[in-house]
């Protein structure tokens, strides 16, 4: 494998400067399209196992892992199998999702993100997270909006959560915040980084 782009200074240890660096790092990776390759195929070989008929994606921005060809792949395996993206809601700051299917129509929400338009609303049982770095135990950080915490802390049953990114965005010192809601199962294109041990 390509070694990845580095960035010619140290990590920061403030996340606001952390996110912009690791933004900056995936999206000049020169073999990003190589390790998406194997993070669709991560991602399927993990998912073979799995009981759950019903999965909350997300929509690739930024140089983010694009899951949506191996999770409509998954679909195919059986009538019952649903996938989704997020739909925020602008009052309560959380995330519902709604089908998705390639063709699915679609509209920008608030942010410039595409969502589906006119689909179901479903409560997904598992939850696929982007990252933009990940650290110990689950530990996940995104982009600062702090969405998918709040979504997780409102969501009973709580879906499985898994996140995904490419293996270049570990920080292993990053720290938990109060707020922060760690996830269950971590997917890299080098393979399964973290699971929790009772799964």
């Amino acid at each position: 494998m390509t070694l990845p782009f580095k960035l010619s200074i140290e990590p920061s240890n403030d996340k606001r400067v952390l996110r912009k660096q690791l933004q900056a790092e995936r999206q000049a990776m020169v073999d990003r399209h190589q390790r998406s390759v194997h993070l669709q195929e991560v991602l399927r070989v993990w998912l073979v196992a799995r009981h759950e008929t019903s999965i909350g994606a997300y929509w690739p921005i930024k140089g983010e892992f694009d899951a949506l060809p191996a999770l409509y792949r998954w679909t195919e395996g059986g009538d019952a199998r649903r996938l989704g993206l997020p739909v925020i809601d602008r009052e309560t700051k959380q995330l519902c999702f709604h089908i998705w299917y390639p063709g699915c129509p679609m509209e920008d929400d608030a942010y410039g993100i595409p969502k589906p338009k006119g689909t179901p609303a479903f409560e997904p049982q598992l939850l696929l997270v982007p990252c933009v770095g990940f650290g110990p135990q689950g530990l996940r950080l995104g982009y600062g909006g702090g969405f998918y915490d709040r979504t997780l802390a409102a969501l009973q049953p709580r879906p499985l959560t898994v996140g995904v990114g490419y293996a270049n965005g570990h920080v292993p010192w990053l720290t938990a915040e109060p707020h922060d809601m760690p996830l269950d199962v971590m997917l890299t294109d080098e393979g399964c980084h973290w699971q929790r041990p009772d799964l």
